[in-house]
């Protein structure tokens, strides 16, 4: 075993200034009496160094905990013995101790718990493990493995490399992207059927482009990184994704939802040219679109798509520790809340604030500001503006002293996609040192309020909090913080957290919910998010045009160049995660429905002492749990009977092809109806009467037809002819 030597100089005077009793858990025992083993000869494992929290610093080894402290602990003593000692949060501190005296740290004064620190690991290959799909991809039980085969995962986002030997196959030797279209870019060719943007089809016209263009993102990695978590090969790094079978389309998209449109159609097209079940993964969302209810026209768009077999994955965004929303049911009176702006400094793209209200169907209510200094004296303050009567666009401003705060408002009395009243209040103030408050009134009726960062670029997505500011005020809460297209009803929508695993000590840490993870239900009470997957320090590929900040984990050579892995989190991490398991469910059952996907995801999740028992319908932080790819590929697999050398239905139908009636050749055993399947993956329950079942009103085309037989589904393939 390869061991890296260190020089312990042992200055035990003063190491242990103190001593008293603390809880150190069992497994936390252990570990340190694996580390400290390793230091009665002097040297330190490089399987230690890397497994357990140790550092240098300083030319000292460091061993990192976490306690539990009371009024006696003595931070001053500590830190003149060497130790490093954070800022508490309330009773709770780190410790990093010098490795040599870790074996006597649980004796320290003042600590009431201690726990040595979960190593934050570059977790791809645990988020594989955690979700239990690198046993369906070695098969263990299965039939066979299952890596995505025969699927397309299709891609909108911003900064992909088309080179990068992640989107390879395993040897290496043949990509597998299929096409990709960066609607930025202006050289063309345009795709078929669209008149923008410039398509890349086949290995030599994606290697000579070798990535997208710089958009409002620059050379961003985003996509890169996701389409690798859903489908990466590894190439030879422990970072394999989970379909890494699957073949890629990629569409870098313009910002509006026209743009998005396309490239779902465009995506949908290749894959029905190619005869493939399609997954589209969108790592991504906007709050200050759509209806955030299901009603939107994208959430109709995807319904339409899924109807079709596509199967949608979206992340359910980032702001679960933002207090970005309001939420007041008016019995006529008056709500006023301060408006928290995004630092101007913090990004040269930002513009201010935008405030978007939905109420009730037949309830009106009336939004304005008031402009205030630091010692809550109004300088200026807008008039209400009512969902009543506001049916133009007011881009207008108040003066506060010699300060201009700009606002526009955009209004409906109600909404024409399901009828409720809505306003997108929009502020721009960049002088820190006022106040800007929202206020509201109404004579009845319920309004929710959410306060997003406005970029020049229109797609800024973080929350900024409503806060208390003094009497009359009410501050925010992190709730109903699903954005578009995540509340559409057709499209899962993934929650995040930290991907459990097993230290080299046996310990098992990780595992709990994600604080950045955006809070359901639905503002209409539709439970939102569907399901929770790993997204916390998930390492995955990085673009090798990118110009974007990140801290190289591991790197390759691949023809000559040097390709490189860093880690990322967010529920754009754990939302290509769940369309990577969705390409195991349609390899193992290529005739389920988009439907009967998303149903498999959420029936199969898994609870832990983390999730707590889940509601029936759901948890407005973990939808129904944990993704469990194992489970739900079983289930899938269920559903249909896979063929083996040894097995063969009993029955068959003819004709074949068939033009009116289908006849089958088992006649005494058969249930009273059937299931016929086409290429989308759509579902058509049919009566069998007399043996046969009709067909005639189906469009020509390849169909499968399903039947019960023995507790199993039994299938057979058939062309419907003109």
């Amino acid at each position: 075993m390869l061991r890296t030597w260190c020089v312990l100089v042992v200055l035990f005077f003063g190491l242990f200034p103190f001593y008293g009793q603390n809880t150190l858990s069992l497994a936390d025992k252990n570990e340190l009496g694996i580390i400290s083993s390793d230091l009665k000869d002097g040297i330190l494992d490089s399987t230690t160094l890397t497994s357990y929290p140790i550092n240098f610093i300083n030319n000292r080894y460091y061993v990192s905990f976490l306690a539990k402290i009371n009024s006696e602990f003595d931070k001053l003593t500590l830190t003149q013995s060497h130790y490093i000692i954070g800022n508490p949060i309330r009773n709770i501190v780190s410790i990093k101790v010098p490795i040599e005296a870790s074996e006597y740290v649980s004796s320290l004064q003042g600590i009431e718990y201690l726990a040595l620190a979960g190593k934050v690991n570059h977790q791809l290959d645990k988020a594989v493990h955690d979700v239990r799909a690198d046993s369906v991809q070695q098969g263990i039980g299965l039939p066979q493995g299952f890596k995505g085969k025969n699927v397309y995962i299709g891609v909108t986002d911003w900064g992909f490399d088309y080179t990068h030997p992640a989107f390879y196959d395993s040897t290496l030797s043949q990509t597998r992207i299929i096409a990709a279209w960066d609607q930025f870019k202006t050289s063309g060719p345009h795709p078929q059927g669209f008149n923008y943007g410039t398509e890349h089809v086949g290995a030599n016209a994606l290697l000579a482009a070798g990535s997208d263009t710089a958009n409002i993102y620059s050379y961003s990695t985003h996509g890169t990184h996701v389409a690798s978590i859903a489908g990466g090969c590894g190439a030879g790094t422990a970072y394999r994704g989970v379909a890494y079978d699957a073949n890629f389309l990629f569409v870098t998209f313009l910002v509006d939802e026209a743009a998005v449109l396309d490239a779902w159609e465009w995506m949908y097209q290749k894959a029905q040219a190619a005869g493939k079940r399609l997954v589209i993964n969108m790592s991504w969302g906007l709050y200050h679109f759509g209806t955030l209810d299901g009603n939107s026209l994208l959430s109709q768009a995807i319904t339409a798509y899924s109807d079709l077999g596509v199967v949608f994955v979206n992340s359910a965004g980032n702001n679960g520790n933002v207090n970005f929303h309001l939420k007041k049911t008016f019995n006529n009176d008056q709500l006023n809340s301060k408006v928290d702006f995004y630092s101007y400094a913090a990004n040269a793209n930002m513009w201010g604030q935008s405030i978007h209200a939905w109420g009730e169907v037949g309830h009106s209510f009336s939004n304005g500001i008031v402009v205030k200094n630091a010692s809550n004296t109004t300088l200026a303050e807008s008039p209400f503006y009512s969902t009543n009567v506001t049916n133009t666009y007011i881009d207008t401003f108040l003066i506060a002293g010699n300060d201009t705060i700009f606002y526009n408002i955009a209004a409906d009395s109600a909404h024409p996609l399901n009828q409720k009243p809505q306003m997108r209040l929009r502020v721009k103030c960049t002088n820190t040192a006022l106040k800007i408050l929202l206020k509201s009134t109404a004579i009845d009726g319920t309004v929710n309020y959410w306060n997003v960062t406005e970029l020049t670029t229109d797609v800024g997505n973080w929350g900024m909090p409503f806060s208390y500011s003094g009497t009359g005020t009410t501050p925010g809460d992190a709730d109903h913080g699903i954005s578009e297209p995540s509340c559409s009803d057709d499209v899962i929508s993934v929650a995040a957290y930290a991907p459990s695993y097993q230290t080299p000590g046996g310990a098992t840490v990780g595992g709990g919910l994600a604080s950045f993870s955006s809070h359901g239900p639905r503002y209409d009470g539709v439970m939102k998010p569907d399901i929770a997957a790993p997204g916390v320090s998930i390492c995955s590929a990085i673009s090798s045009f990118t110009d974007a900040n990140y801290t190289t984990i591991s790197s390759l050579t691949f023809n000559n160049k040097t390709y490189d892995y860093a880690k990322f989190s967010g529920t754009s991490m754990s939302g290509p995660v769940v369309a990577g398991v969705c390409a195991l469910i349609l390899e193992a059952n290529p005739w389920l429905t988009a439907v009967q996907v998303k149903q498999l995801i959420k029936e199969t999740a898994r609870s832990d002492n983390f999730t707590g028992v889940i509601p029936a319908l759901g948890s407005p932080l973990w939808g129904m749990g944990k993704l469990n790819a194992y489970a739900a590929v079983e289930e899938a697999l269920a559903l249909v009977d896979v063929p083996e050398n040894t097995t063969e239905n009993a029955w068959n139908v003819y004709p074949n092809p068939v033009i009116e009636h289908l006849h089958f050749t088992l006649v005494d055993e058969l249930p009273k109806e059937c299931t016929v399947v086409d290429a989308q993956g759509k579902c058509i329950v049919l009566p069998i009467q007399d043996e046969h079942v009709s067909v005639k009103h189906l469009k020509s085309g390849q169909y499968t037809l399903q039947i019960s037989m023995n507790g199993r589904i039994q299938s057979v393939s058939f062309i419907k002819a003109n």
